[in-house]
């Protein structure tokens, strides 16, 4: 049982990274395997606060191997300032290594996404215009640019002609400032040349890795309901964050996955527009948002807050085919007497089983909620279940029998070390 999936089981933002810090020291890869720096994780440890929007959080340990997979978007520039920024801040890192089939996000792409968002008025998305969602199209068009072609030089102007050419003509449509080819080349090729020495292949590295048993942590981003076929369409992200990402963004069969443990909140956040049935747009969000500090680690944006919607929750389960939970943020909810979880959906007409699949749908959802007791007593400090206030355990249980996947981790504050293990076998079996 070597390989691990940790997957956002919510709509992103469910500290992950924390998790894969925590986990990375156990394992010979981590892998980060769909979107790009439009996501991001943040890791706090040794008094340091690390930010990471590419870089898989396992470049920490030493003796870990990082992998940027093929399912990747991944914008060059970034990149390297995030290697830069990170070596400043701890200078013995991992290994890293990137596929040649990830895909280049470049400056037509932020460029599109910016022009694109402003064209659709009152519809918007709220994408964080890092090129992310045009870049997919490219690779859906079959005319995207990936690492393989990009670190080689002639190959690379050759595609870039044939590229630049048809997004100027979209650019200008759109009324933007076409892109000058030679000012791009000049920048892009500098990065590429510092690039180069990371791209190798990463798929049968990873093959033979599970092959020999040996432990692959899979680090998902963003979460299941931005998943562009089981999120709340259209308002999702362009890739595939759930479970199942993992192998269309590594090339490992789904045989191969032995764990998955979905990473939630205590509560339910979200970021941009879509549904958000248990939003509390009142004193209670944002009594959790200062307290959770709930401001996006890419954006900056304030996050939308609410209660904790179990009805999403156990539907991400099933999606991911989750092994365990990993409930985060639960320290944040100390000192509000009562708790609301949602237990169910009504549309108008009574309660439903499903998930809605048309905004016009999820428009007429009203959640309906059980109260639990709360807790005042900050629980920073516990170290395991037994220092949890009875209430805490209360709730912990009511999210496993509602969801029917026991809690394997508890988080109980931001740094490493604020972390409960309950079910250490169910992590690598």
């Amino acid at each position: 049982m070597s390989t691990l999936v940790i997957v956002g089981a919510q709509w992103g933002d469910e500290a992950k990274g924390k998790i894969v810090d925590v986990l990375g020291n156990q394992a010979t890869y981590v892998v980060r395997y769909s979107g790009g720096n439009n996501a991001g994780h943040t890791v706090i440890t040794g008094g340091k606060t690390f930010k990471f929007h590419l870089l898989p959080a396992g470049i920490l340990h030493k003796n870990t191997l990082s992998i940027l997979a093929g399912g990747m978007a991944i914008c060059p520039k970034a990149l390297l300032e995030e290697i830069d920024r990170t070596r400043e801040q701890q200078a013995d890192l991992g290994e890293l290594r990137i596929s040649p089939s990830a895909h280049v996000v470049f400056p037509y792409h932020r460029l599109l996404d910016q022009l694109e968002e402003s064209a659709r008025g009152n519809n918007k998305i709220g994408t964080t215009s890092r090129g992310i969602g045009p870049m997919y199209t490219d690779k859906v068009q079959r005319i995207g640019i990936r690492m393989g072609e990009f670190v080689k030089p002639e190959l690379f102007k050759k595609r870039l002609a044939e590229v630049l050419e048809f997004k100027n003509r979209l650019i200008t449509l759109l009324g933007g400032e076409p892109v000058k080819i030679e000012s791009l080349l000049e920048e892009y090729l500098g990065y590429a040349a510092k690039l180069a020495p990371y791209v190798s292949d990463t798929e049968s590295v990873l093959q033979e890795a599970v092959r020999r048993d040996e432990r692959v942590l899979f680090e998902g981003a963003q979460g299941t309901f931005l998943d562009l076929d089981h999120g709340t369409y259209p308002y999702v992200t362009s890739s595939h964050p759930t479970t199942g990402g993992a192998c269309l963004g590594t090339g490992i069969g789904p045989r191969d996955i032995h764990n998955a443990l979905g990473v939630c909140k205590a509560y339910t956040t979200r970021v941009g527009e879509g549904p958000f049935p248990t939003e509390q747009d009142n004193a209670v969000g944002q009594q959790i948002r200062e307290q959770g500090h709930e401001y996006g680690t890419t954006t900056g944006r304030p996050r939308r807050c609410g209660w904790l919607d179990l009805v999403a929750l156990r539907h991400s389960a099933r999606i991911n085919s989750l092994s365990g939970l990993i409930i985060t943020r639960l320290d944040v909810l100390a000192g509000i007497p009562e708790l609301e979880v949602c237990t169910a959906y009504d549309m108008g007409s009574g309660p439903v089983n499903y998930i809605p699949s048309t905004p016009c749908e999820w428009e007429t959802v009203q959640a309906q909620y059980q109260t639990l007791a709360g807790w005042d007593e900050d629980i920073s400090g516990a170290r395991k279940w037994e220092d949890l206030p009875k209430t805490t355990q209360d709730y912990v249980r009511f999210i496993e029998e509602f969801t029917g996947v026991p809690a394997a981790i508890l988080s109980i504050g931001p740094d490493r070390e604020e972390t409960i293990v309950l079910r250490p076998e169910l992590i690598w079996g």
